[in-house]
């Protein structure tokens, strides 16, 4: 497995030189959560808790990292066994507690929860908010598009708009962990299991001398799984050539023009030749927004592909996430810590988020201390958020299956109130500070 060691920031490996050489090496504890929501989001989508364990549990220096360390000038000053004796035996040796993936939450929740000695819990922190705010960037805004789809299938097809490689494939994953059907990405349908779905491109089209023969062509290999695309030429005119040619295609697609205009008349004229299981799938610059608009008008449109508003959470690209330090040990004790810094003040201490439910739908979050009671009032069922997820530097469970995730995402976002789901003008979720957490907040300030 490639070294991830150095995919990190430089002040993450100056810091932690500084607390090795300053026999600062007592336990830690960081957490990483997003200050406030983006605009036009309503809650979140945890993702991404997968690789970052797995970053964790493989995290390493090599020899080539090492000697590439020793040549930076900003190291020059740090004692030579930190490179001779530290490095080479270095692992993460924390624990680890997060929400699981799929699971909503509200900022300023965290999303994960870091306990280890202090250089490993600092050295860690670029990597763990590159992997999780990223897909839960993705998942949050796919949970969206999802909802104003309204039951039709959302595919998620980004790859060619994401910001290199791995971000397509880890985009694909969140956003079918939020509920997409589907992704276009091949590797990510390898990889996590998840279904792939695609269609033809106009160059299919213009590479034949007739719009008909480039049809019946992509047919005779494809079969009942052809999709058709109508729109290289004339929409209307090619779905009436597909409604006369015999052929029984299992959708088509429109990537342009006036979407809700041509889908009713497509629909009429495929109903018209029998072909009412043709479906009608519509893609092109798509948007929570825009599936909205198009439903809301009536149109006949049973599936959308969403290419870079997913792949590169055009909304929400960074989300806003950060890692701060809440608690460390000093003189055997853990002592709670938090930054005063104008619209930058942290919360201090071990955190841990209790969900409140009433009838089986979601009431308020309560962040509290994670040794604190289990809140008694108002009276409801109190779910916690944050699980164990590694101990030891090693996982506590299994790789959970992405279906599986999918599943639970589904769920547990059906279980917010219908209002807080809206696209326009949701309602506020209560997110409350427990008592306890407050009386370390007044003691601190």
């Amino acid at each position: 497995m490639q070294s991830l060691a150095l995919t990190t920031d430089l002040y993450e490996l100056t810091m932690m030189a500084g607390y090795y050489t300053a026999g600062l090496v007592a336990p830690a504890t960081f957490e990483l959560y997003v200050r406030e929501l983006p605009p036009n989001r309503s809650f979140l989508v945890a993702a991404g808790l997968e690789q970052a364990l797995d970053y964790l549990e493989h995290l390493r220096f090599t020899s080539d990292d090492i000697a590439h360390l020793r040549e930076l000038p900003a190291l020059q000053g740090v004692r030579r066994d930190f490179f001779d004796d530290y490095l080479p035996r270095f692992r993460f040796t924390g624990e680890v507690w997060a929400v699981p993936e799929g699971v909503p939450l509200f900022p300023p929740a965290p999303l994960l929860r870091v306990t280890a000695p202090m250089p490993e819990a600092q050295l860690v922190e670029t990597a763990l908010l590159a992997l999780v705010a990223f897909q839960t960037s993705v998942a949050s805004r796919a949970a969206r598009m999802v909802e104003a789809a309204a039951g039709r299938s959302v595919v998620e097809f980004g790859a060619r708009r994401a910001h290199g490689l791995e971000a397509a494939v880890l985009a694909a994953r969140a956003a079918y962990i939020a509920g997409c059907e589907s992704t276009s990405n091949v590797e990510a349908g390898r990889r996590f299991g998840i279904p792939v779905s695609g269609t033809m491109a106009h160059s299919w089209v213009t590479a034949f001398p007739t719009e008909e023969e480039a049809f019946h062509q992509f047919a005779e290999v494809f079969g009942e799984r052809t999709v058709v695309l109508l729109d290289t030429y004339d929409t209307v005119a090619a779905a009436r050539s597909v409604a006369a040619s015999g052929m029984k295609p299992a959708a088509v697609r429109l990537d342009s023009g006036d979407v809700v205009a041509l889908s009713r008349e497509v629909r009429a004229i495929l109903d018209g030749a029998g072909l009412q299981a043709t479906r009608i799938f519509a893609s092109g610059d798509l948007d929570e927004w825009r599936i909205a608009a198009i439903l809301a008008a009536g149109a006949p449109i049973d599936g959308f592909g969403v290419g870079a508003a997913l792949s590169t959470a055009s909304d929400a690209p960074s989300l806003g996430a950060v890692y701060k330090l809440v608690e460390i040990e000093r003189g055997g004790a853990s002592v709670p810590v938090m930054k005063r810094s104008p619209g930058k003040a942290t919360h201090p201490g071990r955190k841990q988020v209790w969900r409140r439910f009433g009838r089986d739908i979601a009431a308020e979050d309560v962040i509290e201390l994670a040794d604190a009671s289990v809140p008694d009032a108002p009276p409801g069922r109190h779910e916690p958020l944050l699980v164990p997820v590694m101990r030891a530097g090693r996982r506590d469970q299994q790789v959970r299956p992405t279906a599986e995730l999918r599943a639970r995402s589904l769920t547990e976002v059906a279980r917010l109130p219908r209002d807080v789901r809206r696209l326009a003008e949701a309602a506020p979720y209560p997110v409350r500070i427990g008592p306890a957490l407050q009386r370390a907040i007044d003691a601190l300030r």
